[in-house]
């Protein structure tokens, strides 16, 4: 035992290190520690908070604060300031923030819509060098940068980024994305894929694409073939967890076609549009079409089996529904009608083209189905419905006229309806399809075509009238969808106007004012934890014009809505102020088309593209000679006609079209295809002048 004189010594000697180092663990204590931030993580926090965090912080933990800074500003969608952060950064980091930033640039240039600077920024990431919350920030951008054109590297990414997903919500999007994609690959894009030994994962994928392509013409097979491929790809994502699309096979249940009603003006102005499109329905269901018109389905849609005609086509229950002469010659079209956007986008003859295209499908002709047709001239449509329903229909095709196709959003009718019109706002509604002829459509079809021609500095000539103003709107938006830019466009007036101007040897200069249209609304998508917000204040560049000058350098191509008088005017007026050697691409609509055009027309076209119906366009020799003499070449009306033989094939395939994914067949009007919410999409066939002849466009 130590003496007490030695033991208080000691604590002499302890008392003043114990308090020191009391007093010093104050000091740090009241030192703000700045956490350490993991650029390589979640960024949950937000801009504020992240930024206060950098400010504080005085050692190499400051530029990861600015990283994690800039992630949440472009998370919130502050592009500016999270470009002045970017810009900010120090010129030496280390590896890890490097690929960072290359992450937070490519995420800023795809929230710009820069879609072509965000691959090239991807291009230099090493992937094997990020974390797993980056991975899905990577193949996230990857996806976004895409712009949603269907690729081999697009299905990549989504297939890279499925595992890394977490909730089944966002792993059920990610495979149905992943079969969209897949869906929307082109024949050209399928016949070049080469893939690696060990993608197992794509394999499944493609294999599943071969079954649906196989075997989508008959839902049992079709559920039969999933099933299968479900035990031969037992550890594919999609073999757990079906596309929603595919799911939606195991529910298939098929539309009676037992008693259709046809619903049509045939009394009033459009009642010779009207009897064009029930003849041609007519004709179809009887089996009276040219014995050319074998059907030729396109997959996944193929016809049925053919059965015996039948001689009755059906009463019609008007007293003022008298059968109209076929012959009788087009009037000015009301626009309010299919009939009369078919009026407004071609002239009364059509030129074929000396090759002609593959044939069209056909529904087989039935004797069992029963057709009873109702004037909606004469009686509102709701009433025409009620009755409908009454008499036993089980399937309604019309009406016709747009403001009548207004009125089914207010029916409640249980009855599965083919309007033959669209809408101003179309309605998803289980029941309800929309097949129409319109210059927006023809609009929409030709924006993909001189898209796919690598045009993307379109100009538009169209007529100063409600026509033209809904032309432009169509093209525009489809143009921006497709990622172009804004389309300019130039307005003429009559014929005599546009002589006065041929006279003055003024010509056409191709430039022009911006349409001004407001692509539809952009959200916010948000995966993975990415989110790219819609840009704030961003602007796409339009085109500029030509100045004045006769250059045409900032334009390269021009969509001409013109009837065959007017078209004879404005082409030579462009060449008078258009060198060949520009190489603009002149496009047109159906509504410049003209039958039997003489050599000096065809020659003064020479170079000029113009879509049409496939009827009009080769597809059917036999069947468009019946038809033109059926309509003494009234060739509007022959289109009328061919949209009445496709009403009869698409109301034959309305669960189809309606229930099952990709629905697709090549139709009299032209290759159809319905949308998600059962809008059936026309893609035309486009035929050229050239040395005088008319050929399709390869």
């Amino acid at each position: 035992m130590l003496p007490s004189k030695v033991i208080h010594s000691k604590a002499g000697r302890i008392a003043p290190l114990l308090l020191a180092a009391l007093i010093f663990a104050g000091c740090t204590g009241n030192t703000p520690q700045t956490p350490p931030a993991d650029v390589q993580g979640a960024a949950t926090g937000t801009s504020d908070y992240y930024l206060q965090q950098m400010q504080q912080s005085a050692d190499d933990n400051k530029v990861n604060w600015q990283l994690l800074a800039i992630r949440a500003l472009l998370n919130e969608g502050k592009l500016p300031v999270a470009n002045d952060q970017l810009s900010q950064l120090p010129q030496q980091l280390s590896s890890t923030q490097s690929q960072e930033v290359l992450l937070l640039r490519a995420q800023l240039s795809t929230a710009q819509q820069n879609s072509q600077a965000a691959a090239a920024q991807l291009k230099q990431i090493d992937p094997s060098a990020l974390s797993k919350d980056q991975l899905a920030r990577y193949y996230q951008l990857q996806i976004a940068a895409g712009q949603g054109q269907p690729s081999l590297d697009l299905l990549r990414a989504y297939i890279a980024q499925e595992p890394l997903l977490g909730s089944p919500a966002d792993k059920q999007k990610n495979i149905d994305a992943t079969w969209q994609a897949l869906t929307q690959l082109s024949q050209q894009q399928m016949n070049t894929l080469t893939i690696n030994a060990n993608e197992n994962v794509l394999q499944g994928w493609l294999d599943l694409l071969g079954v649906y392509r196989a075997n989508s013409s008959d839902p049992d097979m079709l559920k039969a073939g999933i099933s299968d491929w479900q035990t031969r790809y037992p550890y594919n994502p999609a073999a757990k967890m079906l596309p929603s699309a595919l799911s939606q096979v195991q529910n298939y249940q098929p539309a009676s076609t037992g008693k259709i009603a046809l619903l049509l003006p045939l009394s009033g102005q459009a009642q010779v549009f009207a009897s064009a499109i029930q003849k041609g329905f007519n004709d179809a269901k009887n089996g009276l079409l040219a014995q050319s018109t074998a059907p030729q389905a396109q997959a996944p849609v193929q016809a049925a089996d053919a059965q015996p005609a039948a001689a009755d086509a059906g009463a019609v229950v008007s007293p003022s529904a008298a059968p109209v002469d076929g012959s009788a010659q087009s009037a000015n079209g009301d626009t309010n009608t299919a009939a009369g956007d078919a009026l407004q986008t071609a002239g009364n003859s059509g030129n074929a083209p000396a090759n002609p295209q593959a044939g069209s499908s056909v529904a087989a002709p039935s004797s069992s189905t029963q057709l009873q047709v109702y004037d909606t001239g004469s009686q509102p449509v709701a009433p025409l419905l009620s009755q409908a329903q009454t008499d036993g229909a089980t399937l309604v095709v019309g009406p016709l006229l747009k403001n009548q196709v207004e009125d089914l959003a207010n029916s409640q009718t249980p009855l599965n309806v083919l309007a033959l019109n669209e809408p101003g706002t179309i309605q998803n509604r289980p029941n309800l399809c929309y097949f129409a002829l319109s210059p927006e459509d023809e609009a929409r079809d030709a924006a993909h075509h001189m898209w796919d021609q690598g045009k993307r500095a379109p100009l538009l000539l169209v007529p100063r009238s409600g026509l033209g103003d809904r032309v432009k709107v169509a093209f525009s938006r489809e143009w921006q969808k497709l990622g172009g830019a804004t389309v300019l466009q130039q307005q003429f007036g009559s014929s005599a106007e546009l002589k006065q101007g041929i006279n003055s040897g003024a010509g056409i200069r191709l430039s022009g004012t911006p349409i001004d249209v407001q692509p539809e609304p952009t959200q916010a998508v948000s995966v993975a934890g990415l989110t790219l917000p819609a840009p704030q204040g961003l602007t796409q560049p339009g085109p500029v014009t030509d100045g004045g000058s006769n250059s045409s350098s900032s334009v390269d191509s021009v969509y001409i809505i013109a009837t065959p008088d007017e078209l004879a005017l404005i082409k030579p007026m462009i060449a008078m102020r258009v060198s060949s050697r520009d190489n603009v691409g002149l496009y047109a609509s159906s509504r410049s088309n003209q039958a039997g055009a003489g050599p000096d027309y065809r020659l003064e076209m020479d170079g000029l593209q113009y879509s049409d119906i496939p009827l009009l366009s080769g597809a059917n020799p036999a069947l468009m000679q019946q038809a033109a003499r059926n309509f003494n070449n009234d060739y509007s009306l022959v289109r009328l006609y061919a949209m009445g033989i496709d009403a009869w094939t698409l109301a034959n395939h309305f669960s189809e079209m309606r229930q099952l994914p990709g629905f697709q067949l090549k139709g009299n009007t032209g290759t159809l295809s319905a949308s998600q919410d059962c809008v059936i999409n026309r893609k035309l066939i486009w035929n050229q002048y050239r040395q005088g002849q008319v050929v399709p466009v390869s």
